[in-house]
């Protein structure tokens, strides 16, 4: 006879375990000690065997009806529905393990093996683990489009629209990592496409008058700070680098001998090795941090306790402290400026500007050929360049 909800609270334990029966194999486990559980008998591969369902009440009458067929659906697919359970619960195991957390430090971690330059990396770690933290302690396979999209959405209400998308974008690579190593199914940061707002594209802020690029040079090399965030700031005047590696320049990439810094090309925004030629200047500045950071790896050491390197934002709060507005000037800007001035001056081949500012030839064979080119028309002008600097800012006002 079926089993009602009223049978099973009314009866009481006893002294033995007893069953209550209700059909198919499905049956009730009464303890002594008022313990009541679903038990289903079932044969699979002519084996008897025992299924256990789960707890009276908490798993209802109906429930362990519904769990009765379920099993016997799964029988007759030839699956053993113990065996199912275990799988289910080792599968559950390992999706709570695998956090973005996790996935994402492993990602980063193949980053790196794979040659990705250093600046690249920590970015994509701010992005991965700063921005996303809202997603970090979520299993990432359980990651929904809606939760990405707040995370997201929450970036985006800072003010920080161009970095919502590129953490959209740093998400979207974890994702496809847990796809690619099967401890994921889906991608939800692909559905999010067009979901944020788009910033306007403008180009890196950048004085190119002589008379305020004076005023700027003056500002540069007369800012009282910490003082190796002043000698980033006066390298990146001098050589017009990136600014990641003017940050994470390294004193083992430095041959005062030569008067030769040689960025390496997993730091270089075109993976090739970049050589810029230092004027008497720029090696006057890189020695007078020897005190300050002669002892660590990086030449400009943070101001922060635990920081190796100065923050990617900290020449440009710099400026701003100057009083030149994220409008006028930035640190990637002194490129532009440099550039600027060099080609109205008239006095270097454009190849040769190009060449120190590490663009990319467009045609192949002309990129080879012209690799090791121009090295000696290069120190001529970064040193007419570094004197000019001085000459601006020597100028009588």
């Amino acid at each position: 006879m079926p089993l009602t909800d009223m049978l099973l609270r009314n009866r009481k334990p006893e002294s033995k375990p007893f069953k209550l029966a209700d059909g198919g194999g499905l049956y009730l486990l009464v303890k002594p000690n008022g313990t009541r559980s679903w038990r289903l008998d079932y044969r699979f591969a002519t084996k008897r065997k025992t299924l256990s369902i789960g707890l009276y009440p908490t798993v209802s009458l109906s429930d362990a009806r519904q769990r009765r067929e379920d099993a016997k659906r799964l029988i007759a697919n030839g699956q053993d529905p113990s065996v199912k359970k275990r799988l289910d619960r080792i599968h559950l195991a390992n999706s709570h393990a695998n956090t973005f957390a996790l996935v994402a430090e492993e990602y980063l971690g193949k980053m790196k093996r794979d040659g990705k330059a250093e600046a690249t990396i920590e970015k994509n770690r701010w992005m991965m683990v700063e921005l996303a933290a809202p997603l970090a302690r979520r299993p990432i396979s359980e990651i929904s489009a809606v939760e990405v999209l707040e995370a997201l959405r929450s970036i985006e209400r800072s003010g920080r629209i161009e970095s919502a998308l590129a953490t959209r974008a740093a998400i979207g690579r974890v994702f496809r990592y847990a796809i690619a190593t099967a401890r994921a199914e889906n991608d939800p940061s692909y559905a999010l496409r067009g979901a944020l707002q788009r910033p306007q594209v403008v180009s890196h802020a950048a004085l190119t008058k002589p008379e305020a690029v004076a005023g700027l040079m003056r500002a540069v090399f007369e800012y009282e700070g910490w003082p190796t965030l002043v000698g980033a700031l006066k390298l990146q005047a001098l050589c017009f680098a990136r600014p990641g590696e003017t940050r994470h320049m390294e004193w083992s990439e430095i041959d005062f001998g030569e008067a030769r810094w040689t960025i390496p090309a997993e730091k270089t925004k075109m993976r090739r090795t970049h050589d810029v030629p230092l004027s008497r200047q720029a090696l006057e500045v890189i020695s007078g941090m020897r005190p300050y950071s002669g002892d660590h790896r990086y030449v400009f050491t943070s101001m922060m306790s635990g920081k190796s390197v100065l923050s990617e934002n900290s020449m440009n709060s710099a400026l701003r402290r100057m009083g030149f507005s994220s409008a006028e000037h930035t640190a990637h800007g002194f490129r532009a400026t440099a550039s600027t001035l060099l080609n109205e001056a008239k006095l270097f081949d454009g190849d040769v500007i190009e060449a120190q500012l590490a663009h990319q030839e467009p045609k192949k064979v002309r990129r080879v050929y012209n690799r090791a080119e121009y090295w000696d028309e290069r120190v001529r002008m970064m040193q007419w360049w570094a004197d000019e600097i001085d000459g601006m800012r020597f100028a009588i006002r």
